[in-house]
Formats: C-alpha cells, sequence, structure tokens
C-alpha cells in the first residue's frame, strides 16, 4: 500500500482495492485527491492482473464531498484555472465510469455530493445501515452538473429533480429503493457482504465482462461524447465563480444562513 491522500493495494487474486485517506476531512475531496484518484485507476487499468476494484473511505464517512473551503479558494482563481479544475474532476468520474473491471463502492457514514457521483459511476454498491447521503451543491450555491448524468441513469431524473433540488439528506434504504444502492448490510460488516459478490465476479470470465459492462455504458448514454464532456466542464467552472457561490460558500463556513433563504 503506498502512504497518501489516496491509497492503492492489490491482493494476490488481483483485488484492488482505492481508499479515500483524508479523515480528518471526513475524506472530502480537493485538487490533490482528485489527481491522487486519476492516478490510481490510470495504474490499475495498466495492470492487466486486476480484476475488481472495492472504492471505500477510511474514517467515520466514506465521502464528504467537496472540500468547501477549497472551493471557496478555487473560485477565486483565473477561468482557465477554475475550468482545469473542473476538468480533472470530470476526468475523474468519467474514468471511474469507463474503467473495464467491475467497480464496487462500499459506503457507510457520510457520502455527499461527489461521493453520490462516486457512488453513481461504480458499477455496484453496498451501503451500511448508518450511510446517509445528500446531493447539496445547490445549497452552497455550485451545482452538481459532472455528476447529474451518471445520477439521471442511477436513480432517475424523477429523483435527480427531487434531490439535487431540496439538497435533503436521505438514508441507505431510500437510496436503495430510489436505485442508488444495489444492497445494505449491517454496520460494520462491509467486508462480509462484498465476499459473495467478489467471488461471483471472479466466476465470470474478465473480457466477457469487460464487453458487458462497455456495451451498458454506450446504451445507457453514459460514454459522453467530447462535446457533452466539455459543456458539463465549462458548466461546473463557471457556477462556481459566480457571486451567488461565494454567499453560497461563506455561508456554510461562517455557520450562518444564506442571504437567499427568507423565513
Amino acid at each position: 500500500m503506498n502512504e497518501g491522500i489516496v491509497l492503492t493495494k492489490i491482493d494476490y487474486r488481483g483485488i484492488a482495492e482505492v481508499t479515500l485517506n483524508r479523515p480528518e476531512r471526513n475524506n472530502a475531496y480537493n485538487g490533490e485527491m482528485i489527481s491522487e484518484l486519476i492516478k490510481s485507476f490510470t495504474s490499475l487499468y495498466k495492470n492487466n492482473d486486476v480484476r475488481i476494484v472495492l472504492i471505500r473511505g477510511l474514517g467515520k464517512h466514506f465521502q464528504g464531498g467537496a472540500d468547501l473551503e477549497w472551493l471557496k479558494e478555487i473560485g477565486k482563481l483565473n477561468e482557465q484555472e477554475n475550468i482545469e479544475v473542473s476538468r480533472n474532476t470530470a476526468s475523474a468520474i468519467k474514468g471511474l465510469t469507463e474503467f473495464p473491471k467491475p467497480t464496487i463502492a462500499m459506503i457507510h457514514g457520510g457520502c455527499f455530493g461527489g461521493g453520490t457521483g462516486i457512488a453513481a459511476a461504480a458499477d455496484i454498491v453496498i451501503a451500511s445501515e448508518d450511510a446517509i447521503f445528500s446531493i447539496a451543491e445547490a445549497k452552497w450555491g455550485v451545482m452538481a452538473g459532472i455528476i447529474i448524468p451518471h445520477l439521471n441513469v442511477s436513480i432517475g431524473v424523477r429523483n435527480v429533480r427531487r434531490y439535487a433540488l431540496t439538497c435533503e439528506r436521505f438514508d441507505a434504504t431510500e437510496a436503495k429503493n430510489i436505485g442508488l444502492v444495489h444492497q445494505i448490510c449491517k454496520t460494520g460488516e462491509l467486508d462480509n457482504a462484498v465476499k459473495p459478490i467478489i467471488e461471483s465476479l471472479l466466476m465470470s470470465a474478465p473480457k466477457a465482462l469487460e464487453l458487458t459492462k462497455k456495451r451498458a455504458l454506450i446504451e445507457s448514454g453514459l460514454l459522453l461524447t467530447d462535446d457533452k464532456f466539455e459543456e458539463l466542464v465549462i458548466e461546473h467552472s463557471k457556477k462556481r465563480m459566480t457571486e451567488e457561490a461565494t454567499e453560497g460558500l461563506n455561508s456554510f463556513l461562517e455557520k450562518r444562513t444564506a442571504s437567499w433563504y427568507t423565513k
């Protein structure tokens, strides 16, 4: 296992584990984490021995969404720098979506914002009973555009239009009901719950799995064209540079209600 903000290891059967390692910040993503995720999946892509990838978070939570303090600082950068940040973010989700081997997200605790994007981009999702989800970007004046295509496919546009607009939290049972989660297990039992799924995947032929996954992505529309990818990147970066985003992120950091709320 390498040391760093993203940990990667592979066992003798080709089961890789990618672990988000920023527990002191609830595994909230920043530029470094995005970069390390891209590096990790690039290295796993090149490794022919890899059969399955497990994605998990260290500490109390799976993934706390974006680091809002980092987002606030990014929003002060120039337009091109903001575009590059959004392009890297979109590339990380694209890389996970199109990764040719089966991917399994193992979710406990909080799974917010970009964490729900990881869940939607993964092939299989197991959540423990303590898992809590939200798509809360709009609450802070930014938007979840990069992961909307994946959420639309996984939970349906009607559910996206509820949860990405209200930004309310929902539990593991609701996540399973709407299709974000495949299976719920008892808290602390994720490792046991994933074992039979791993065995089933290992019994299937690797190339057959790769072709099946690719065809599913093609038919779902999740293999984005270059134009669509760029559209998502530009939209995402521009919203982060608005006065509304500045106010929303400040309201979070200052622990107050945003100016647009009226009782």
